[in-house]
């Protein structure tokens, strides 16, 4: 890949956890290049070790070995205070359970980035509002977290995320906590945010029908790297749909 295309870059990256008198080795040397303007998703079964991929990448946590390069710099050994100002700049965030302030309506979860910032992009209510809008939540904008629904508070969630325009956006089971209308028009907003606004999309999913609408699927087993497909592929995509079912079938075993 040309080097000026690629925004996330991981190298040999490892990761152990301590367990009590256990080390249990999180990654185990995952090397990665993700392309500005990519959908890409990662998969894998419970303790594969993508959350802990995610975190990494997105400087919320330290590698035990290995190096992590974000918009061309290395992010590895940076301050917090270095950390803070990178993420705040260059990565958007969205979780599962959608983390907005519940004292603060949609309008002033969304603009709170914006008015933290070192640099601000544009004015925080203006800001605010066109990013709701473009989500079409324009009529949500004085709503409080707890009078929207999960899909809504989901995307007011991506907007929050978009505040400080970062090239990159790391989503931790976006779709996790929602009924499947909901999490099929979440993932319709980030597809928009992905072609509207160039923004690179990282998503971690144990959903096979999330993963498939990547441009890219990084399937992780024990800390590695144990497959990639192309879901825009035929032949690949069939790859992903035995997967998928022996994920359904896995867990119907573990259900009787």
């Amino acid at each position: 890949m040309d080097e000026d295309n690629i925004i996330v870059e991981t190298r040999d990256l490892t990761k152990d956890l301590q367990m009590g008198q256990v080390t249990i080795r999180a990654l185990r040397g995952v090397t990665l290049q993700v392309r500005r303007g990519e959908v890409l998703s990662i998969i894998g079964p419970s303790g594969s070790g993508k959350s802990t991929l995610l975190g990494l990448i997105g400087g919320l946590d330290t590698p035990t070995g290995g190096r992590v390069l974000i918009d061309g710099r290395d992010i590895t050994d940076l301050s917090e205070r270095e950390l803070t100002r990178i993420r705040n700049e260059k990565i958007g965030f969205v979780f599962q359970f959608f983390n907005l302030l519940p004292t603060l309506t949609a309008e002033e979860n969304v603009a709170l980035p914006i008015q933290v910032a070192r640099k601000r992009p544009a004015r925080p209510a203006q800001r605010a509002r066109e990013l709701l809008a473009m989500l079409e939540l324009d009529d949500r904008l004085h709503h409080r977290p707890s009078q929207l629904s999960g899909g809504q508070q989901q995307r007011v969630a991506i907007a929050r995320a978009l505040a400080n325009n970062p090239p990159l956006v790391m989503c931790d089971e976006p779709t996790g906590n929602l009924d499947t209308i909901s999490g099929a028009l979440v993932m319709q907003a980030l597809h928009d945010v992905n072609v509207q606004m160039g923004t690179t999309i990282i998503i971690v999913t144990h959903d096979m029908d999330v993963a498939s609408q990547a441009h890219r699927v990084v399937a992780l087993v024990d800390g590695q790297i144990a497959d990639e497909y192309d879901p825009r592929s035929s032949a690949q995509r069939a790859g992903l749909e035995v997967l998928r079912r022996e994920r359904v079938m896995s867990s119907e075993g573990a259900v009787r």
